[in-house]
């Protein structure tokens, strides 16, 4: 039994492509094991969604993850951790590991007296997770939080950094950042980390960015180790992706992401139900 479960594969959903980021980084740190990807492009973006409706949504993919056994669950978007992770956890027969709390711990650990800086989407924002999370890891102190609604349909669009849109909107949103100069700035949403270089060109050298999803990867990492249930290294792992909106146009955004050609399977978001198949 113990053997069967070391076996299954790593389930991962995001809103969007967004989510290939984690994936990208999961696939580094653990490449040994199988993933199973869904991106629910049909209803991207969560971050301007409600509180009640991400909570729908995310139970709906992490439902459809369930048809594949996994033995631990990602949920690789930052609206939807800090909307619906205690009750996909209390709900979920396996673990589930989200994006705030290991993107707080890594910046905690970098970030010394100076302030901390979050970006993410509207919803991420309004819910207070990361302020909360970072006083809980360090009372007293001082977190900058801008939401940048523009950004994940930007990213999706497949715009990049050198982008003269891309470059206004990020300048127009991080501006208030630029001037309160915090020591680290988590990238609080799965699709910004494609964004990164212009981000740290526009914040500068002396802020260190955190990318939650590298967080959340190692946080699975040490999950899996310390329940005995990480495959042996020495790569060999598959990846298998599904896509509730164009699967095709996910495919090519994917190849860019991950380096390599990645095929992207269609669901329909009325099959995201957890009967296994």
């Amino acid at each position: 039994m113990e053997a069967d479960r070391q076996n299954g594969c790593i389930g991962v959903f995001d809103s969007g492509l967004g989510g290939l980021t984690v994936v990208r980084r999961l696939m580094a740190e653990l490449p040994g094991e199988d993933i199973v990807y869904l991106g629910d492009c049909a209803r991207v973006p969560y971050g301007t969604k409600s509180p009640e409706t991400i909570r729908a949504f995310a139970r709906q993919d992490a439902d459809f993850l369930m048809k594949f056994d996994p033995k631990l669950i990602v949920v690789a978007c930052n609206t939807a951790s800090a909307h619906a992770l205690d009750a996909l956890s209390a709900a979920l027969p396996v673990s589930v590991i989200g994006m705030v709390e290991p993107g707080a711990r890594l910046a905690v650990t970098f970030a010394g007296p100076g302030p901390i800086g979050v970006i993410a989407t509207e919803a991420t924002i309004s819910s207070q997770a990361y302020p909360r999370m970072l006083e809980r890891l360090q009372p007293g102190c001082k977190v900058l939080s801008a939401a940048c609604p523009l950004l994940v349909p930007i990213v999706e669009e497949g715009r990049g950094e050198d982008d003269p849109i891309v470059l206004a909107v990020l300048s127009d949103y991080l501006r208030q950042m630029q001037r309160e100069r915090p020591t680290t700035l988590i990238l609080g949403c799965t699709h910004y980390p494609l964004l990164s270089g212009a981000i740290g060109k526009l914040m500068g050298p002396a802020t260190r960015l955190i990318d939650s999803g590298w967080a959340a990867a190692l946080a699975v990492k040490r999950q899996l180790t310390q329940s005995h249930l990480a495959r042996a290294a020495g790569g060999g792992g598959t990846l298998k992706c599904f896509a509730t909106d164009n699967p095709q146009r996910l495919s090519l955004l994917a190849q860019r992401i991950m380096g390599r050609a990645v095929e992207v399977n269609w669901v329909g978001t009325d099959e995201l139900t957890c009967e296994k198949v």
